[in-house]
């Protein structure tokens, strides 16, 4: 994995970083938003990419 790529993914209710996924920078200009689940919130909730 080249780091240039890595993104962190921050749930937007607790504002902790649980995730880390791949983002081809190129294509996709605009900041990633996903619903997954949160494990400190223990629900599914939006996480917001991170710088």
């Amino acid at each position: 994995m080249s780091q240039e790529n890595l993104i962190k993914l921050e749930c937007t209710v607790c504002k902790e970083p649980n995730y880390r996924s791949l983002k081809n920078k190129k294509k996709l200009k605009e900041r990633l938003e996903i619903k997954k689940f949160c494990p400190t919130c223990g629900k599914h909730t939006m996480h917001k990419e991170t710088k």
